[in-house]
Parts: structure tokens; sequence; C-alpha cells
């Protein structure tokens, strides 16, 4: 059973489909296809992901809490209702301001 199927024809609440955990990130894949990702993300604070790039553009749908996305060597704050959009080939990193939780959706 694919990821999708398991959330097919049903409500997903975004900020409830994964939890924040002490000192870690989580993350949870909803969706991967040839086409594209769909991964939810819980952070706690001062948690991150190192700097990396990636060979497509990276959007980011902030669900809930701040955090700061390094772009290119320029801090982004983004905060719960914001989305923000990462180049393809663009060094960038992310860092929890306080505790938050992320969409990311990835289309080749």
């Amino acid at each position: 059973m694919s990821n999708l199927d398991e959330y097919k024809g049903k409500v997903l609440s975004l900020a409830g489909g994964v939890e924040v955990a002490a000192g870690a990130v989580v993350s949870k894949t909803i969706l991967d296809k040839k086409t594209g990702t769909l991964t939810l993300f819980a952070f706690d604070k001062g948690q991150g992901l190192s700097e990396h790039t990636s060979p497509y553009d990276a959007t980011v749908q902030i669900v809930e809490g701040e955090a700061e996305l390094v772009v290119g060597g320029k801090p982004n704050r983004v905060k719960a209702g914001e989305l923000f959009i990462m180049p393809a080939n663009v060094p960038h990193s992310v860092r929890a301001v306080e505790r938050f939780k992320m969409l990311l959706i990835m289309i080749r």
C-alpha cells in the first residue's frame, strides 16, 4: 500500500499528522510518487536540518510555530500560515526558532 492510499478520501489534519519529539526532528511521508512528495515535519525548538541542496524547488508550508530558513546564505523567518519556496540547486537549511511543524512539497 502506498502512503497515499492511507489518506485517500479522508481529512488529514496537518497539525495533528505528526508530533514534536523532545530534542528531535520527526518526519512522516504522506505521499511518495515519481512526480513528487509530501512530507510532514515536526521540529523541537533549536532543532533543524543542516545545509543541503535539492535538484527541485522545495515548497514549505508552515503549519505551526516559527522557523528560520537560510537560503543562499540569506536568513528568512517564517511562521504558521506562511509559504516559502526554496529554489532548486541553492543551498538551504532549516532551524526551529520555536517548536514548529511544516509540510514539505517537492514536485519534480
